[in-house]
């Protein structure tokens, strides 16, 4: 079940649990994801007092644009903006972001743009882009074939035919074999399954290398987030041991990017979509992160 709240360009479908007066939690997924991601993440926040959000971004179903001539635009400042909208169509001022993959980079561009509002910040298994994207060397190239494949019009063409089969293959290479169940990917990609998902999916990663403009209302925050080189907030970042498209050495130096206080978790045994995979580790150490308290070596048993 999930609610729904409209916002100036979207109806935003999100899952809420937790107590209306608790401190809030924003939980953003990914791509090839949806909001389910978070299931064995949303109880155990809410148990501890946490009112825990997790909306469905753009593009993935049920969140629905309102408008049939909205930009059908997928830059992560923009993505910022809809949350933005999204948090003050709640009446949400004061928050923590945990974000997974595109919402790793949309939860740091919020706390870019609106630091006063931010308390925390978690980013799940996708490096920050502060200071600027810079062109990564060789052999992460060749891990994000599919960004290069987009900027393609054969690339494009074929992933307009078989976007579900597209966003299989990365299920299928991310993580460890056998990671998931057929049911599990069957039920999340019906959430792909609108018109909205490819010019979304596409003009995302376009728009990252500079094949595509940002969407023209939210170049401000495009520009404050490559101007930007450090947060001072507290931050946490969660890497899985064996993802297989962002390897444990391409986040070896985001503590550079973090002022304050500034926590790395690298999970054994999993790949790219932690919150699915190991739902238990991710929720201890995201409540330890959110109590501000110690958070033990990943690679040593739970206390």
């Amino acid at each position: 079940m999930y609610k729904q709240v409209d916002t100036n360009l979207l109806s935003v479908a999100y899952r809420e649990r937790g107590p209306a007066d608790g401190p809030v939690v924003l939980l953003l997924h990914g791509w090839p994801d949806d909001a389910t991601t978070w299931d064995g993440i949303l109880q155990p926040l809410a148990e501890a007092g946490y009112r825990v959000l997790a909306p469905w971004l753009r593009g993935f179903s049920p969140t629905t644009f309102r408008q049939p001539d909205t930009p059908r635009t997928g830059n992560a400042a923009m993505l910022a903006l809809d949350m933005l909208d999204f948090l003050d169509a709640l009446g949400v001022d004061k928050l923590s972001l945990v974000g997974h993959d595109w919402g790793s980079n949309i939860a740091e561009a919020l706390a870019v743009g609106w630091p006063d509002r931010i308390g925390r910040l978690a980013q799940l298994s996708t490096p920050p882009r502060l200071g600027g994207l810079k062109t990564p060397p060789f052999q992460h190239a060749q891990l994000q074939w599919y960004h290069w494949f987009q900027a393609t019009k054969r690339g494009q063409e074929a992933v307009k035919a078989d976007p579900i089969g597209f966003a299989k293959i990365m299920w299928d290479n991310w993580s460890p074999k056998g990671w998931y169940d057929q049911a599990t990917f069957d039920k999340v990609s019906q959430r792909w399954q609108n018109p909205d998902f490819v010019p979304v999916t596409l003009h995302s990663y376009q728009a990252r290398w500079d094949e595509a403009e940002p969407d023209p209302r939210s170049r401000f925050l495009d520009d404050q987030v490559k101007a930007t080189q450090t947060l001072s907030l507290p931050a946490l970042y969660v890497q899985g041991e064996v993802d297989g498209v962002n390897p444990p050495w391409v986040s070896e130096s985001v503590h550079e990017k973090f002022t304050g206080p500034f926590t790395r978790v690298v999970l054994p045994g999993v790949g790219h979509f932690p919150s699915r995979e190991a739902p238990d580790r991710l929720s201890h150490y995201l409540l330890r992160f959110l109590a501000d308290q110690p958070i033990p070596d990943a690679h040593l048993p739970l206390n």
